[in-house]
């Protein structure tokens, strides 16, 4: 040895060529799944606790609590919000984008700020089909990474924050 010291990476060796590379309309497609799948867990969760509560308070009288179609769409769209949000301007993933090695990042590659996941998150909920952008422009960006300026990379690494050094990580 020559006195120089090797670091064990933690990004696959198939991987490493992607590092920082703007991820595909596949990868985000699966990504958004593996988040939604989260959110149905989520709003199950929720809907289980609010009938532990009801059963703790009411126990003879106790039946299911059912609630109008409505209350629950609205409780799914405002978990995934918050869910998508918070994941975004806490480590700049979700769950799904974590399985699949994402991040989203502004356009100083860091992670987004608070205002910026929330209105991203609020955006992808609401009009979902901005994510078939990315099929289509050359830039593979959503239509709510080109309103917001933000865009997803894969990165594998466990930073919570991302600096410049997403793309020189690639090297």
């Amino acid at each position: 040895m020559n006195g120089e010291v090797k670091h064990a990476s933690v990004i696959p060796r198939e991987a490493r060529p992607f590092q920082g590379q703007r991820a595909g309309m596949v990868t985000r497609a699966v990504a958004c799944a593996i988040d939604a799948a989260v959110v149905v867990v989520l709003v199950v969760v929720g809907y289980l606790g609010l009938n532990g509560v009801v059963l703790l308070l009411r126990p003879r009288a106790f039946h299911p609590v059912t609630l109008p179609t409505g209350w629950v769409l609205s409780a799914a769209l405002a978990t995934a919000v918050v869910y998508l949000a918070v994941a975004w301007g806490t480590v700049g993933r979700s769950y799904g984008c974590h399985v699949m090695g994402l991040r989203v990042v502004d356009r100083h590659e860091r992670r987004p700020g608070p205002v910026v996941s929330l209105l991203r998150a609020a955006f992808c909920v609401l009009v979902p089909v901005g994510l078939l952008w990315c099929a289509i422009g050359r830039s593979r960006r959503s239509v709510q990474d080109l309103v917001l300026g933000t865009h997803v990379v894969y990165d594998w690494s466990s930073r919570r924050d991302v600096g410049a050094d997403v793309s020189a990580a690639a090297t």
